[in-house]
């Protein structure tokens, strides 16, 4: 049976899996975090999950739209909204909403929908388990494979391949990704007009604010806000610093009186790809393979994807 190490437990990587599983591939998912999801996360705070990486997704394929369709019968996601308005930042004025396509949520975290395909998949993630070293063969930290999979940022995924993997390495350069700290903010009461979510314009600080309780329909008092690429740059080194400008900004933006009773920065050093592309994945003739959000448009369906694309093509090298 042929083996192939899947490395990153983002939807990227658990869709790769996945896709190999169900054509008799054997997969090793290898994770550096503790649950799967990467950038689809979700975090406990105030006995309550929040949703700190992506603040939604859209569905326009016909097999995604599948999955969809059979997340919401479980009650997995549900329709959020088509309209967002957006916020001038210095006058603080909100436009009008402009309709938009559908963005789902996610009731339980977005994460829970990475979780889900892999249960439902039978794909088992090793956690805290790091790649360190691809090299031609190809091999994993030493250990001969039949394929090898990188679902990361570009970044991430040429820490770990070697020198020789001249294709692979030349595929990642030269291009850039962009930061974002994310605000988690919770209050004892609403002390906010009514909003879904907001696109922030013109503000040094914010650019991207979601209501996590109309997000995920408990209408429970939280915020999330995203910051600029510019603002998070200076401060990836120490997040919790960035937590009072954070918060300034978000009461200034949305006229909240008073402080949140709690507030958590999640820092996201390689946050998007600041340009994307038209390739969905890449596979070569070393059979190491990269695919994740910064293959094609940096969106959640085309993670999901860029990794069942990627599986289908090492399927192909390797039967």
């Amino acid at each position: 049976m042929s083996k192939v190490v899947v490395a990153g437990g983002g939807i990227a990587g658990i869709a790769c899996a996945r896709e190999l599983r169900a054509h008799g591939i054997e997969v090793e998912v290898r994770d550096r975090g503790r649950v799967v999801g990467g950038r689809m996360a979700s975090r406990w705070i105030d006995g309550r999950i929040v949703d700190s990486g992506a603040s939604y997704f859209t569905a326009r394929g016909p097999d995604f739209l599948e999955i969809v369709d059979d997340w919401l019968t479980r009650g997995l996601v549900r329709p959020w909204t088509t309209r967002f308005p957006v916020i001038d930042g210095p006058s603080r004025t909100i436009s009008a909403a402009m309709p938009g396509p559908l963005r789902y949520a996610a009731p339980r975290g977005i994460r829970s929908l990475v979780a889900d395909l892999a249960a439902r998949g039978g794909v088992r993630v090793s956690h805290s388990s790091p790649v360190t070293t691809v090299e031609p063969g190809p091999m994993v930290d030493g250990e001969p494979v039949d394929a090898v999979v990188l679902a990361m940022p570009d970044p991430q995924a040429l820490r770990h391949l070697a020198p020789e993997l001249h294709a692979e390495r030349a595929a990642l350069l030269g291009r850039a990704w962009t930061p974002v700290l994310a605000l988690l903010a919770g209050w004892s009461t609403r002390r906010w007009s009514p909003i879904d979510g907001a696109f922030v314009h013109r503000d040094p600080t914010i650019e991207w604010i979601a209501d996590d309780g109309r997000r995920r329909g408990d209408n429970a008092p939280v915020l999330v806000a995203h910051s600029t690429a510019q603002f998070a740059a200076g401060r990836l080194t120490d997040p919790p610093a960035a937590a009072p400008a954070l918060t300034e900004a978000l009461r200034r933006l949305l006229g909240i009186p008073v402080e949140p009773d709690w507030t958590y920065v999640q820092r996201w050093t390689f946050a998007r790809p600041a340009a994307p592309r038209e390739q969905t994945y890449f596979l070569g003739a070393a059979r190491v393979g990269l695919a994740g959000d910064g293959w094609g448009e940096p969106r959640v369906e085309s993670a999901w994807r860029s990794g069942t694309d990627l599986a289908r093509a090492i399927i192909s090298t390797l039967t």
